[in-house]
């Protein structure tokens, strides 16, 4: 468990084996994708993301050039993907919809609070349910030919409400803690009802 004083949330954020770590993104949420540099933090929402590779793990997201977001990746050469909830589907717009280019304050703006994980630098949001940290794997053809990144996961943490024992527990925890399906024009979709074919662990 971290031990963040700073973060309320603290006492349920969990690590995550990074075997199972695509488990955090494999039901295609909305994702925020935040990344620092020299001082600088910001955070997008990206509808495009994908897991890509087991061991290690590795995940794709597609980082348009208009974004600020994009210039810390490739200036940093690391990132977080983070899976926010239902109860923070206003701030998700708000961070999807505007630049940090336009709107310096843009984060103080949506109501965006950052905390830290263990053994990282980087800036992760409060209040999301899971959260991976990833390094850049190079790929300049891509990157420029696609704004698709390729990232390895060096580390995933989950809050054991609604995330616990390798699979995600949507349909026990409140509704607040549902992820988030972006479509457009500011329509959001929920993560909805379970089932169970009985073949998987």
């Amino acid at each position: 468990m971290t031990q963040d004083t700073t973060n309320p949330q603290a006492a349920y954020i969990a690590a995550v084996e990074l075997e199972k770590a695509y488990r955090l993104i494999n039901h295609g949420p909305t994702v925020l994708v935040s990344a620092s540099h020299d001082a600088v933090v910001d955070v997008m929402a990206a509808s495009w993301a994908c897991a890509l590779d087991f061991a290690p793990p590795k995940l794709t997201v597609v980082l348009d050039k208009s974004t600020r977001t994009r210039e810390l990746v490739e200036q940093s050469s690391q990132w977080v993907v983070q899976v926010p909830t239902l109860a923070q589907m206003q701030m998700v717009h708000a961070v999807g919809t505007h630049s940090l280019h336009q709107q310096p304050d843009k984060l103080q703006r949506a109501g965006v609070g950052l905390v830290g994980m263990p053994e990282s630098t980087l800036p992760f949001v409060q209040g999301c349910s899971a959260w991976l940290a990833c390094r850049l794997v190079p790929e300049p053809h891509n990157q420029q030919a696609y704004d698709l990144f390729i990232g390895e996961v060096t580390g995933a943490w989950a809050d054991t409400r609604v995330f616990a024992h390798g699979h995600w527990h949507f349909e026990t925890a409140g509704p607040q803690w549902r992820s988030l399906h972006y479509v457009a024009g500011g329509q959001f979709y929920a993560t909805g009802e379970a089932f169970s074919s009985g073949d998987g662990p």
